[in-house]
Protein backbone atom coordinates (compact mmCIF):
# COMPACT_ATOMS: atom_id res chain seq x y z
CA UNK A 1 0.00 0.00 0.00
CA UNK A 2 1.82 3.19 -1.12
CA UNK A 3 0.64 6.55 1.25
CA UNK A 4 1.59 9.94 1.10
CA UNK A 5 4.37 10.74 4.04
CA UNK A 6 1.90 13.79 4.91
CA UNK A 7 -0.76 11.37 5.63
CA UNK A 8 -2.29 11.13 9.25
CA UNK A 9 -2.52 7.73 11.05
CA UNK A 10 -4.42 7.45 13.92
CA UNK A 11 -3.91 4.24 15.98
CA UNK A 12 -6.79 3.32 18.40
CA UNK A 13 -4.57 1.00 20.64
CA UNK A 14 -7.34 -0.78 22.30
CA UNK A 15 -9.15 -4.03 21.11
CA UNK A 16 -12.06 -3.25 19.11
CA UNK A 17 -14.56 -6.09 17.23
CA UNK A 18 -12.94 -7.16 14.20
CA UNK A 19 -16.48 -8.09 12.72
CA UNK A 20 -17.22 -4.59 12.18
CA UNK A 21 -16.99 -3.39 8.63
CA UNK A 22 -16.51 0.00 6.97
CA UNK A 23 -19.89 1.23 8.44
CA UNK A 24 -18.62 0.12 12.09
CA UNK A 25 -15.53 1.20 12.11
CA UNK A 26 -16.51 4.94 10.16
CA UNK A 27 -19.50 5.14 12.82
CA UNK A 28 -16.71 4.40 15.93
CA UNK A 29 -14.20 6.90 14.35
CA UNK A 30 -17.18 9.66 14.41
CA UNK A 31 -18.74 8.63 17.84
CA UNK A 32 -15.64 7.21 20.00
CA UNK A 33 -12.87 8.99 18.30
CA UNK A 34 -14.89 12.23 17.61
CA UNK A 35 -13.10 12.71 14.22
CA UNK A 36 -14.29 13.17 10.64
CA UNK A 37 -13.74 9.35 8.93
CA UNK A 38 -14.12 11.17 5.56
CA UNK A 39 -10.97 13.72 6.32
CA UNK A 40 -8.74 11.57 4.25
CA UNK A 41 -6.80 10.45 7.63
CA UNK A 42 -6.09 6.54 8.07
CA UNK A 43 -7.31 5.04 11.03
CA UNK A 44 -6.07 2.03 12.39
CA UNK A 45 -7.21 -0.83 14.66
CA UNK A 46 -6.63 -4.25 15.99
CA UNK A 47 -8.49 -6.66 18.02
CA UNK A 48 -7.80 -8.08 21.68
CA UNK A 49 -5.40 -11.24 21.12
CA UNK A 50 -3.38 -8.37 18.54
CA UNK A 51 -2.96 -10.65 15.48
CA UNK A 52 -5.55 -8.82 13.23
CA UNK A 53 -5.42 -4.97 12.41
CA UNK A 54 -7.96 -3.18 9.80
CA UNK A 55 -7.18 0.27 8.39
CA UNK A 56 -9.46 2.68 7.31
CA UNK A 57 -9.40 5.71 5.42
CA UNK A 58 -11.29 7.97 2.80
CA UNK A 59 -10.19 8.25 -0.77
CA UNK A 60 -11.63 10.36 -3.37
CA UNK A 61 -14.99 9.47 -3.62
CA UNK A 62 -15.41 6.39 -1.09
CA UNK A 63 -14.29 4.02 1.77
CA UNK A 64 -10.87 2.05 1.55
CA UNK A 65 -10.04 -0.65 3.87
CA UNK A 66 -7.20 -2.93 4.48
CA UNK A 67 -7.41 -6.05 6.89
CA UNK A 68 -4.52 -8.22 8.23
CA UNK A 69 -4.56 -11.15 9.97
CA UNK A 70 -1.00 -12.50 10.56
CA UNK A 71 -0.58 -16.49 11.06
CA UNK A 72 2.09 -16.36 13.77
CA UNK A 73 2.84 -13.55 16.12
CA UNK A 74 1.81 -10.45 17.74
CA UNK A 75 1.73 -6.89 16.31
CA UNK A 76 3.50 -4.55 18.96
CA UNK A 77 0.79 -2.02 20.29
CA UNK A 78 2.70 1.03 21.23
CA UNK A 79 2.40 3.51 23.82
CA UNK A 80 -0.49 0.51 25.17
CA UNK A 81 -1.50 3.57 28.17
CA UNK A 82 -3.33 6.09 25.09
CA UNK A 83 -6.08 5.10 23.87
CA UNK A 84 -5.15 6.81 20.53
CA UNK A 85 -1.75 7.48 19.22
CA UNK A 86 -0.83 9.60 15.81
CA UNK A 87 1.59 7.69 14.01
CA UNK A 88 4.14 8.53 11.28
CA UNK A 89 3.35 6.53 7.64
CA UNK A 90 7.13 5.34 8.71
CA UNK A 91 6.03 3.94 12.02
CA UNK A 92 3.10 2.67 10.32
CA UNK A 93 5.04 0.32 7.80
CA UNK A 94 7.59 -0.42 11.08
CA UNK A 95 4.31 -1.67 13.00
CA UNK A 96 3.37 -3.37 10.02
CA UNK A 97 6.45 -4.88 9.46
CA UNK A 98 6.06 -6.16 13.40
CA UNK A 99 8.49 -4.10 14.56
CA UNK A 100 8.31 -2.95 18.33
CA UNK A 101 7.74 1.11 17.88
CA UNK A 102 8.53 1.30 21.90
CA UNK A 103 11.88 0.25 21.67
CA UNK A 104 13.04 2.71 18.08
CA UNK A 105 14.44 5.60 19.08
CA UNK A 106 15.15 7.81 16.43
CA UNK A 107 18.32 10.62 16.88
CA UNK A 108 18.44 13.16 18.84
CA UNK A 109 17.86 16.68 17.40
CA UNK A 110 20.93 18.61 17.24
CA UNK A 111 19.99 22.49 17.86
CA UNK A 112 24.02 23.93 17.73
CA UNK A 113 24.25 27.65 16.87
CA UNK A 114 27.88 27.02 15.16
CA UNK A 115 28.49 24.48 12.17
CA UNK A 116 32.06 23.39 11.73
Amino acid sequence: MTMPNNLKVYFYTKAIDMRKGINGLSLFVADSLQQDPLSGHLYLFVNKDANKMKALYWQKNGFCMWYKILQKGRFKIPYKNAHQVELTVTELNYLIDGLDLNKIKPFSTIKESIIY
